[in-house]
Order: structure tokens, then sequence, then C-alpha cells
């Protein structure tokens, strides 16, 4: 079947100006309308139209999203079917995937990997207090603004109402969802997850950020699995070569990090609090290797005070 194309169509008042990317489900157009100005639509693609269960999952990801209010998540405008097509309207934000940034900056300064956790804890936050679990953080499910210092949390495609019955479950039990590197190991068994799994994936994000690697790096999705499951991560501290950080900067992202739930920060806004006291603690512009574009900026204009 060709790749169905809306181009130019208007749709719920939201007129479909150039396609920007499509997922397995979804494709993905920038769009144009009279009260909100630029948005990003989503449009469920023709061939899963007639399957309910995608349908169900779509819309279950715009409801979920509608519920969540924060500057650190992309706000949903609209959602809904018109003339047979289920559409979901959101906010246009400027920026690329977190991913993308770090993988071309590399690791960032701890100044600003602290600054980015905080925002993205205050919009799970934000999402948590409403009874909704994300479950599949990752930084390609982040948009950054570099020139801003802004991120913003979107995609609640696998998200999970804390209230929900068993009876409503999308997902068979036995299966996990959200993506292996960063999922939670309590998700593995495909059981239902809370709050301290959004925790464990975001100290996953933090490592990132800070080393550019990974805590569980395995070859392979089995050894990766094998890992979550048996092997304690890699000690920040051990993660690259002559890249060393405050012991508590260490403390924090490896308490986040723990294999079971209770052993780790009460929420993710206690888990942001704990790294930026880690930031603290650090007297010199630091990580030394691969600050990242921002890092590197501060010390140089640090360095240029301390000479007058």
């Amino acid at each position: 079947m060709p790749n169905e194309d809306l181009t130019g169509r208007s749709i719920a008042g939201y007129k479909l100006m150039s396609r920007m990317g499509e997922g397995g489900t979804a494709t993905v157009y920038r769009a144009e309308h009279p009260e909100h100005g630029r948005c990003a639509v989503k449009i469920l693609k023709q061939r899963t139209r007639n399957d309910p269960i995608a349908v169900k999952r779509f819309l279950r990801e715009a409801g979920y999203g509608a519920k969540v209010k924060h500057s650190s998540v992309v706000c949903t405008y609209d959602f809904g079917e018109e003339d047979g097509i289920d559409y979901l309207a959101l906010e246009w934000v400027d920026g690329e995937p977190l991913g993308e940034f770090v993988n071309r900056s590399g690791p960032l300064a701890p100044v600003l990997a602290s600054h980015i956790v905080t925002q993205l804890a205050e919009g799970l936050g934000a999402a948590h207090a409403v009874g909704i679990i994300h479950r599949d953080l990752k930084p390609e499910n982040i948009v950054y603004d570099h020139q801003t210092q802004t991120a913003k949390l979107l995609d609640f495609g696998i998200a999970r109402d804390a209230q929900e019955a068993a009876s409503d479950r999308l997902t068979r039990t036995g299966f996990f969802v959200g993506t292996l590197q960063y999922v939670a190991p309590e998700a593995l068994s495909g059981e239902l997850v809370g709050e301290k799994a959004d925790i464990f994936s975001l100290a996953k994000i933090t490592y990132f950020l800070l080393t550019g690697t990974q805590p569980h790096p395995g070859r392979s999705p089995r050894e990766v699995f094998h890992q979550l499951l048996t092997q304690p991560p890699i000690p920040l501290n051990e993660a690259v070569k002559d890249l060393r950080f405050p012991a508590e900067l260490e403390a924090a992202v490896m308490k986040g990090l723990e294999r079971q739930p209770d052993d780790r920060h009460a929420t993710v806004q206690e888990f942001a609090a704990h790294v930026a006291r880690g930031v603290e603690a650090v007297d010199e512009p630091a990580p030394q290797k691969g600050r990242g574009f921002f890092g590197t900026i501060k010390s140089l204009v640090k360095g240029r005070d301390e000479t007058k």
C-alpha cells in the first residue's frame, strides 16, 4: 500500500502543511491553526485505522497527554476523529531529540545535565500528580532546544494510568513495554509499574547525559536484559576513563539506578534535587573530558574572569 499523504488537507481546523516524519502507526505533519499557529499533528495511518487496539492506544496517548499540563511537557491541543481520520494536535516545539544533541556534543557539563534533569523531573512530577506513569522515558522522547536550554517531554503512547484496572490493559501479562536500554528491571516481567520505574529511567538518562554511555552496556538485547536483572550498573566514576564526578553526584545517580524500587528516591523531584546537590559539589569545570558545548563555553568564561 502506498504511503498516504494528506498534505494540503484540513483536519478539524488544522491545515496540514508538510509531512515531518512517521512511525509504525502514525504520520506527523507540520500544521497551521487559526488559534494555535504552528502545530504538530499526528495522523493514525490508514492501514491501522481498522485495528481497534491501535486506535485505542492512539486515543489513550492523546487522553493521557491532555491530562498533563506543564511547561516541560509538550502540550496536547486537541484530538479526535474527523471523516474517519484519527488525529492528535500537539504544541510545535523547536529543537531536536535530546539523544542527537548529546551524540553530537559529547557528555554534558554537570550543571547543564542537572538543569535538563530538573525540567524533566518537574514535567514527570506533573504527570505523576494526575496518576500517569510515562513508562517510555528515553532521550528520543525528549525535545531539546540548545539555544534556550529547554527540554520537553513527549510521547505518552505507552503510558498508563496508575488507577488502571487489569482488565483495561493493552499489553499482555508477561510482556514488558518500553525501550530495553532505559526500562526499569521490575518492568521486564510485564507487571504494572509505578512512579519508581520512571525514576530509574530518568537516572539512566542522567547517566547518559553525563558520560555519553550506558550503565548496562550489553552488546545485545539479551545481554542487556540479563544485566538489568542480575548485575549492578557500572559506577558513574568508572564509566569513562579520566572522567570523574563528585561523590555526591555519583551517589545520586546510582541511587536512582537501584534494582529494587524501594531503594530508589521517593519521587522524581527528590532524585533531581539530589543530582543538583551533587552538581553543587563541583568546585571546578567538570567533567574534564567531553564537556559538551555549554560546558566548554562555561569553562572559557570562568577562565577569563579569573585572569581579570
